[in-house]
């Protein structure tokens, strides 16, 4: 088989990811190398092998690998017909230090729930303009490795906190338009970002960045029918641009934003 590399490589403006690299290999192999950053790994297709304080590992396609900081590691395909991965490199900011220890004790996670969440975390970091939902994703992926790391079983439902919910929504409501980063209500609300979803996701039974989304479309729908066209609605209503606008209204309403415009009402189709 011809050796076949494809790599696409990226940095996202979410904080705490460092690098999102997608790559599929046939033969190549790492050598031994160390990098700054935590190394959150999964593979859709074929295995890896590696080594990890001279250790031996794999990485099967239903498990979450987890390199930590400045240890060694190498890594080749464990198939004849190589792999494909997707990789996260995150910063300290998410997991600290103490924590390294464990990963290089254990850092093939089998949890298909953490498994499922790095997934989904990989699509809203390549859709530009999805920036809270990508927040949001990755402070819950956060809060389950160091759940495991720690030896804790991890939360399996989000704590009670209407008043913080409350505050988060007021938030959102007065920045629908400008938006808001997950780092930031943060701050404001002195609460931790996992703390922040869990509690807005458990009083609404829906996520901030996906409440955020559905204020924006309810305006860009009044836009529209008021004659708007899509690419002005869009930047009128916060989305990132036509492309992102169109992604989520057809989602929550189930045409475009221009077959919804253009519609015609029943009794003008009637005669």
């Amino acid at each position: 088989m011809a050796q076949q590399r494809e790599v696409s490589a990226w940095r996202p403006p979410v904080a705490g990811v460092v690098e999102v690299f997608h790559a599929r290999f046939t033969e190549y192999a790492y050598p031994m190398h160390v990098h700054e950053a935590w190394t959150l790994l999964i593979v859709d297709d074929g295995a890896v092998r590696y080594d990890l304080d001279r250790h031996e590992h794999g990485t099967p396609h239903d498990t979450v690998t987890l390199l930590p900081p400045h240890v060694p590691h190498n890594g080749s395909a464990a198939t004849p017909h190589g792999f494909r991965k997707r990789v996260l490199y995150l910063d300290g900011s998410l997991l600290p230090d103490d924590l390294i220890g464990p990963a290089v004790d254990a850092p093939d996670l089998r949890d298909p729930v953490l498994r499922r969440r790095v997934g989904h975390l990989h699509g809203a970091l390549a859709a530009p303009g999805d920036e809270l939902e990508a927040e949001s994703r990755l402070a819950l992926v956060g809060d389950r490795l160091r759940a495991h790391l720690r030896s804790r079983p991890a939360t399996t439902g989000p704590r009670p906190d209407p008043a913080l919910a409350r505050r988060l929504r007021e938030l959102l409501d007065e920045r629908v338009v400008r938006g808001l980063s997950l780092t930031e209500a943060g701050a404001l609300l002195q609460a931790h970002p996992a703390h922040l979803v869990r509690a807005f996701s458990g009083a609404y039974g829906i996520a901030p960045h996906q409440y955020l989304n559905s204020r924006r479309v309810e305006r860009a729908r009044r836009l529209l029918l008021a004659g708007a066209r899509p690419a002005e609605t869009a930047a009128a209503t916060g989305f990132y641009d036509q492309a992102h606008l169109t992604r989520h209204f057809r989602r929550l309403v189930g045409v475009t934003p221009g077959r919804y415009r253009d519609g015609v009402p029943p009794s003008e189709s009637s005669r």
